[in-house]
């Protein structure tokens, strides 16, 4: 998964370098958070008009962790 939050977060920004993903431990109820930073300047590439481009990375995001039986949730720092 987190691979699959990287490449996607790469591909938008313009300094594909300082993008890192990091997941927190599953918490009680079996989520795990996948935080997103990027630098300062893509912050606005990676929320998008009205985030609408990170409402689609949660989706894509969901949508992989339900074929392995996972529940997610994608921030972006």
């Amino acid at each position: 998964m987190q691979e699959l939050l990287a490449i996607i977060a790469k591909g938008l920004v313009d300094d594909p370098d300082s993008v890192s993903v990091v997941a927190d431990a599953p918490s009680e109820d079996g989520t795990t958070v996948y935080h997103i930073h990027v630098a300062e300047s893509d912050m606005g590439r990676i929320i998008g008009k009205q985030g609408r481009i990170a409402k689609a990375i949660r989706t894509i995001a969901r949508s992989a962790a339900i074929r392995s039986d996972e529940k997610i949730m994608v921030e972006i720092d």
